[in-house]
């Protein structure tokens, strides 16, 4: 058995686990938030229900990246209507984010197509040919100290109100989207006053750091996958390419699975709920490679894509 073979005896949906993943997400959502709202006076309260109903934030966006992929639901229509059900919540307009998430899969690690990606890489041959105003830039957007918290704040609160591509694959759906946002934003500060709609907008902001810090580590690493056609290889940049972050069960359960990234994109279909179970019970053939936490924070440090040594690095000394 090759390993496409392999990973389709995985990619099945089942609506009752589709539905307990959706509706048991939804409900330690607002039962956190219920909760952290109820109790913000009680810090030991508050802080502990923020911080699930940030990772249940990002359980929702997983979600609805599987429906990009209707890879969730049994059928397409299941997986589009729970899409657009989810939008609000995950502050990702459903329609354009999925055209867009589709661009980035078909151009995954190609050179020539870097801007279908959620986070830009230079070469390193860019970076000896780029002046310092550009250094000075490219320098700021990688640090990590910025681009976690900065880029959470643009990229959820600004960035997806009216996201690249927004004109070619459905304005119309991005316009209700923002009213769907607004009026959940009403309803939240008719039932709970100023400090309900500051408590959903700040762990949601929590949510968004997890999820920044997340999408940076399935692609930057140092022996992750770029080259350009003719001699890209689309199944080794689809495994190489994307990472497996090694942190746990329990981790992989707080954020459904999108760990497991190098076979997601090796085959999309694969829904969330069977992602560890197909990487774990994987022939010692296929064997990939895991990175633990103390490599992934290490890989916040490199920064270049060297096209000679195929390998991420930091800045030149």
């Amino acid at each position: 058995m090759d390993l496409r073979s392999y990973t389709r005896s995985y990619a099945r949906q089942d609506n009752r686990l589709a539905l307990l993943s959706f509706l048991g997400t939804f409900a330690t959502y607002f039962c956190a938030l219920t909760l952290a709202i109820s109790q913000a006076d009680r810090l030991y309260i508050l802080i502990p229900c923020g911080v699930v109903f940030a990772f249940a934030s990002v359980r929702l966006y997983v979600l609805q990246h599987d429906t990009g992929h209707h890879s969730l639901f049994e059928t397409r229509l299941q997986n589009e209507l729970a899409g657009h059900v989810l939008s609000p919540f995950t502050f990702a307009p459903f329609e354009v984010m999925k055209q867009n998430h589709n661009l980035h899969h078909a151009n995954i690690g190609n050179l020539d197509h870097r801007e279908t990606g959620e986070i830009h890489t230079m070469t390193l041959q860019e970076w000896q040919q780029a002046g310092p105003w550009q250094r000075l830039y490219y320098r700021l957007y990688r640090n990590p100290l910025l681009f976690v918290p900065l880029g959470a704040a643009f990229t959820y609160f600004v960035r997806y109100r009216w996201p690249k591509n927004s004109s070619r694959f459905g304005a119309l759906g991005v316009i209700l989207h923002n009213v769907a946002i607004l009026c959940l934003l009403w309803l939240l500060y008719h039932y709970a006053g100023w400090q309900g709609v500051w408590i959903w907008l700040g762990f949601s902001f929590l949510g968004g750091m997890i999820g920044v810090f997340l999408v940076y580590l399935q692609h930057n690493f140092e022996d992750t996958y770029w080259d350009r056609r003719p001699d890209l290889n689309p199944a080794e940049a689809a495994l190489q390419g994307s990472s497996c972050l090694d942190f746990g069960w329990v981790f992989d359960f707080a954020v459904a699975n999108i760990t497991l990234h190098d076979l997601h994109h090796f085959n999309a279909r694969i829904p969330s709920y069977r992602l560890r179970q197909c990487h774990y019970n994987l022939p010692a053939e296929f064997a990939l490679r895991r990175i633990k936490f103390a490599e992934a924070l290490g890989a916040l440090s490199l920064k270049l894509w060297d096209e000679d040594k195929k390998r991420l690095v930091p800045f030149p000394g």
